[in-house]
């Protein structure tokens, strides 16, 4: 009913994409419609108004030219008429000249009057537009709104069931940047909770990469991204790096100058649990390709807490752990073979970790891990990199979106990921 399609099947397995409508829930309402047409004659009228406004600015400069044409003009007329007995042919020809210069003056004032004129017309096409707009108002109740916010929840409800349902899936597109803010520093971290059945919608703030101690908690994305309604924390380690995460109510960092896991609770304010990273390198011994202290990044996805880190054991190449996220355990890890500081970020969806080429423009994830076959393949999923310098790039897969700290703007990405769902019958997937 909404316009949601269905379709598709390859190399004898289906594929089920949905397609959203093309103009939104709203296109067939006739309401819609109308305020669509108002949009348009509204454009119409504010791009008349701005060429109008440009011509009137340029003849009212050549009002001022000609003004100074007059008076000379006047002065000469007035002495011309002083002294006719005396007039000579250099003076006629000295006004004649004056007289000249005045005659696009003519041109001037016909085009002023025609702008009148328009200037006319475009006022009773607003009072139009005005009175369509009141008519809408009136037919556009409370009741009507109120309609809209329960259709809306429902359509959100049946959203969030499909995205359950549907489980994980395999990342084969990014969309273009969606940038929420631009403040803070050049490096930095912004975060949600990453657990996916919770109701917190605070953001949280760590701006730099070193040393820092100062939480800016949000009580949503809107205050996040006008920046009011925040409260500042000052956590009692300070901490290295930018791959911190928000993960079931419990900020999850890296301690400065250390491969110390820190766990700090949100609500009470306290440190829950510190547990040293056995082996994982720090201050800048295995960093990303843009060094900010990044050799511990920790993320969460689907399946839990993680970390992605490296050491001398390894080679330096990206290691990845699951960790307990009380304890801070390693649950189990992989020897991804990627070399660390040959990545520009990373970032984990359903157990498998993507990583980039690089932090700067042209970068493109390029690298799979998958955690379920121990195996990895070599990929080509360009993204917009729009400010140039990312310094943070986590996956929340409560929105399925990446957050992004690139170059001092916070940034958000849609994904696109392949689902496939076992079916009933053993042999089939969906």
């Amino acid at each position: 009913d909404e316009g949601w399609q269905v379709y598709g099947s390859v190399q004898g397995k289906c594929v089920c994409s949905i397609m959203t409508p093309a103009h939104g829930v709203c296109g067939g309402d006739p309401r819609h419609a109308r305020l669509q047409l108002i949009s348009d004659q509204l454009l119409n009228v504010s791009q008349h108004m701005e060429i109008l406004s440009q011509r009137t600015t340029q003849d009212l400069e050549q009002l001022r030219d000609s003004e100074m044409l007059l008076e000379t003009l006047e002065r000469r007329l007035n002495t011309a008429q002083e002294e006719l007995h005396s007039l000579s042919s250099k003076s006629l020809q000295e006004l004649r000249g004056s007289v000249s210069q005045c005659r696009p003056l003519r041109v001037l004032v016909g085009r002023l009057r025609a702008d009148v004129g328009q200037l006319e017309a475009l006022k009773e096409e607003m009072q139009k537009l005005n009175e369509s707009l009141s008519v809408l108002q009136e037919h556009f109740t409370l009741h009507h709104y109120q309609q809209l916010q329960q259709r809306e929840f429902i359509l959100q409800r049946h959203l969030h069931s499909c995205s359950s349902q549907l489980g994980c899936g395999q990342l084969t597109g990014i969309s273009a940047p969606l940038t929420i803010r631009s403040s803070g520093s050049r490096f930095g971290s912004w975060m949600m909770d990453s657990l996916i059945d919770s109701i917190d919608n605070r953001v949280w703030v760590m701006d730099g990469y070193f040393k820092g101690r100062r939480l800016v908690e949000y009580q949503s994305l809107g205050d996040f991204a006008t920046g009011q309604n925040f409260i500042v924390h000052h956590l009692p380690h300070p901490w290295a790096g930018t791959g911190h995460v928000v993960y079931n109510g419990s900020l999850y960092y890296n301690k400065h100058h250390s491969n110390v896991l820190v766990r700090y609770d949100l609500a009470s304010g306290g440190v829950l649990q510190q547990r040293p990273l056995a082996q994982a390198g720090f201050n800048n011994t295995f960093p990303y390709s843009w060094g900010g202290s990044s050799d511990i990044d920790l993320m969460a996805d689907e399946t839990g807490l993680w970390a992605v880190y490296s050491s001398i054991g390894c080679g330096g190449n990206m290691l990845l752990s699951q960790l307990h996220p009380d304890s801070l355990e390693v649950l189990r890890s992989w020897d991804t073979g990627f070399p660390k500081r040959s990545a520009g970020e990373a970032f984990l969806i359903c157990g498998s970790l993507y990583v980039t080429n690089s932090h700067l423009a042209g970068a493109k994830v390029h690298f799979t891990f998958h955690t379920a076959s121990a195996s990895y393949e070599y990929t080509d999923i360009a993204f917009h990199n729009q400010y140039s310098h990312i310094s943070m790039l986590d996956y929340n897969p409560r929105v399925r979106a990446l957050y992004t700290w690139n170059n001092g703007h916070q940034v958000l990405y849609d994904i696109t990921l392949l689902h496939f769902i076992r079916t009933r019958r053993a042999d089939s997937t969906v």
